[in-house]
């Protein structure tokens, strides 16, 4: 495995005439989609569209945090088998993707968190994910500095602790996906906006890019923050409203936390990097928008619930703040699958806050579905169709804190 080379890491090409497959996004599940495609189907005929640089969307503007402590019976298995995955990544794609299995701790601060905890505990047990309850003591042993005081505004009841949890270098896992690709004969185009989507007979026929309109068998949208935008190109209509979504990364720190925390009730999660910053992410803000600017007030509220948790740290500075835009569905899972009004436009998008956690089985579900025309079972449940049907996942209790 290795972290640097002299290689480039992928090609420039010329836009060719026609492609098999067009990939709409550059970012972790369009690139581990056009991976599996090559590599299990021998399709490699694929071109990967990105508007700006590859990772440019959520894929680099997420805070890298991996589990699969989920709460419904289909959301457990999907994120499980991508967490598997993950494990293996490196080594598969040659690659050093800088996954750290540290832990992850859901903290539980009332009666009533603390039985929503222990549900998803006993489901996770249930379907073999390693998750189990802890009592305040314990996360005191685990991250000795925390405050466990009784005292405390808002005091630690419990925790739910998931070991197989962690963080990873987030820009590596893009890397390594294009790299890999590129070596497969997949054609990567960044700074490739799409423009619009030929249809016709209730089939795509082109894309139409800023600079030349393809033919092309099949069109995969694996875009964050604009999945409504291509899809009306096609004339698919999705049941998705975008959010901001900020974080921060403080100062380099000695390594003093070597789990990642999520407090829901607080809504605030923080994990520090091996370089010792502290990154600390919040809800998704409360309205609306495409924008991509940080705030104060959301700053404000990082810095006061971080405090709540580990007040020591409150003469440590902040370097840098950001935000991405995230795509939320009602049920606050994804919409994976072939479009019911478009047989050859495939969808993998409305991740909200968690879709870097999947982008392995994602791209590995798409890329079956679309070299075969059959979804395999682990996304047979996330098809748009379920909100015809009234089949919602309700995967909001596992994911109402936007880690």
């Amino acid at each position: 495995m290795q972290l640097f080379s002299k290689d480039r890491m992928w090609r420039h090409h010329d836009l060719k005439p026609s492609y098999d497959v067009v990939i709409v996004g550059g970012g972790v599940h369009g690139l581990a989609t056009a991976y599996y495609l090559a590599k299990q189907h021998n399709i490699r005929k694929v071109a990967v569209l990105e508007k700006s640089y590859l990772g440019a969307g959520a894929s680099g503007r997420n805070t890298a945090i991996l589990r699969s402590n989920y709460r419904t019976p289909e959301g457990i298995p999907f994120y499980d088998a991508s967490l598997k995955l993950y494990e293996q990544i490196s080594e598969e794609l040659g690659w050093n993707v800088l996954f750290s299995q540290c832990g992850h701790l859901t903290l539980g601060h009332s009666d009533s968190s603390v039985a929503g905890l222990r549900v998803r505990s006993e489901n996770n047990q249930l379907l073999g994910v390693n998750s189990r309850m802890i009592g305040f003591e314990e996360v005191g042993k685990l991250v000795p500095t925390i405050n466990i005081s009784r005292e405390a505004r808002y005091p630690i009841l419990a925790a739910l602790y998931h070991p197989p949890g962690g963080i990873i270098r987030h820009d590596a896992v893009v890397w390594g996906y294009a790299r890999a690709c590129d070596r497969m004969g997949v054609e990567i185009h960044p700074f490739t906006e799409v423009t619009g989507i030929d249809v016709e007979n209730s089939k795509v026929r082109h894309v139409v890019t800023c600079k030349r309109r393809i033919a092309t068998g099949a069109v995969l949208n694996a875009t964050a923050g604009w999945a409504t935008t291509i899809s009306r190109m096609a004339g698919v209509p999705l049941p998705i409203v975008t959010h901001p979504l900020q974080a921060c990364v403080t100062e380099p720190l000695k390594p003093f936390l070597n789990v990642v925390i999520v407090s829901a009730t607080l809504h605030v999660y923080l994990s520090q990097t091996d370089k010792g910053e502290l990154v600390v992410g919040a809800e998704i803000d409360p309205y609306q928008s495409y924008s991509m600017r940080s705030t104060l007030p959301t700053l404000e509220q990082m810095a006061t619930y971080t405090l709540e948790l580990f007040p020591w740290l409150h003469g440590v500075r902040v370097l840098r703040q950001w935000a991405g835009i995230c795509d939320m569905t009602p049920d606050f899972a994804p919409i994976m699958g072939a479009a019911s009004e478009v047989s050859n436009f495939y969808m993998d998008v409305g991740w909200g806050t968690y879709g870097f956690k999947a982008g392995p089985i994602s791209g590995k579900c798409m890329a079956e579905l679309i070299a075969t025309h059959t979804p395999p079972s682990l996304i047979e449940p996330f098809s748009a169709t379920r909100f015809e049907t009234g089949r919602l996942i309700g995967e909001k209790a596992a994911a109402a804190v936007s880690h």
